[in-house]
């Protein structure tokens, strides 16, 4: 192995461009999410039901419009799993060089139904959420209340078998308040804006719970039956919300739902679309 100094200054600049990158993308991200894992007290159920090898579809619920949950998520996948989730992400991070280099290093990948295929005909494990930015920015008034999920993470299942995990992230919602969505006509044709009311995370207790997998039978001949892939997708929504509020009714702990603090920002945002 050669060393520093014997490096010619083309390849020193490599190393040193390397070196800054795992830090960047690696050493510190790993650091930061083990540090919030401990500052809401994480507790992640079901980490059995993630599959260890071939394609597999991670589909939470969203929430916080902060990320944190993409984040915490891609963490403790890798953390019990030893697997790199690839994450399908909003457009707006691919939009520029500034923010789509570091989106495709920390393994984010544009949301659309044909790179969810390709990445999952590469045996990876994608994470894809699909209430979407409506789910994101919903106003917290909202708190926990899934909103209509997307179809493209059925149309995935269809074309490469993979098993779909559903996922419960508990806690976000209480992470970051929302006050209201804002959709932006004049500039950016239906983007959606959060106004939020806190930016620093308040340590609400987090669970992160891995449902059973379903297997939705590899069929690409469905593709086009959109009455057979949204029914599926309502049935799925329909199973992530009936587990959300048993869970929320057992919980315990800081900053659960029922609080009397969090009831006021409920009632203060009643109205907010």
């Amino acid at each position: 192995m050669k060393s520093l100094v014997s490096l010619p200054l083309s390849g020193l600049q490599q190393y040193r461009k390397r070196s800054l990158e795992v830090l960047l993308f690696r050493v510190l991200p790993h650091y930061l999410m083990d540090k919030l894992h401990r500052y809401f007290e994480l507790e992640v159920i079901g980490a059995e039901n993630i599959p260890r090898q071939g394609p597999v579809i991670i589909s939470p619920n969203h929430s916080g419009f902060a990320g944190f949950d993409a984040m915490l998520l891609t963490h403790e996948i890798f953390r019990f799993a030893h697997r790199v989730p690839r994450v399908l992400t909003h457009h707006l991070w691919f939009l520029t060089r500034a923010t789509s280099i570091p989106a495709n290093k920390m393994g984010y990948v544009e949301a659309t139904t044909n790179n969810g295929i390709r990445e999952l005909n590469r045996n990876h494990l994608v994470i894809i959420f699909p209430e979407g930015e409506q789910g994101n920015f919903k106003p917290s008034a909202k708190a926990y209340e899934l909103q209509e999920f997307k179809r493209g993470f059925i149309r995935m299942a269809l074309a490469t078998g993979a098993p779909i995990v559903p996922t419960l992230i508990i806690g976000a919602e209480e992470t970051h308040i929302n006050l209201r969505q804002i959709k932006l006509k004049t500039f950016f044709k239906d983007v959606l804006l959060p106004l939020p009311l806190n930016i620093i995370p308040l340590p609400a207790k987090w669970t992160m719970i891995f449902l059973k997998p379903i297997q939705i039978e590899c069929d690409k001949s469905r593709l086009q039956d959109r009455e057979y892939i949204s029914q599926k997708a309502s049935e799925i929504q329909k199973l992530m919300q009936a587990a959300l509020d048993e869970e929320l009714i057992k919980r315990k702990g800081r900053f659960a739902v029922a609080t009397d603090w969090f009831k006021e920002i409920l009632q203060s945002t009643k109205g907010s679309k």
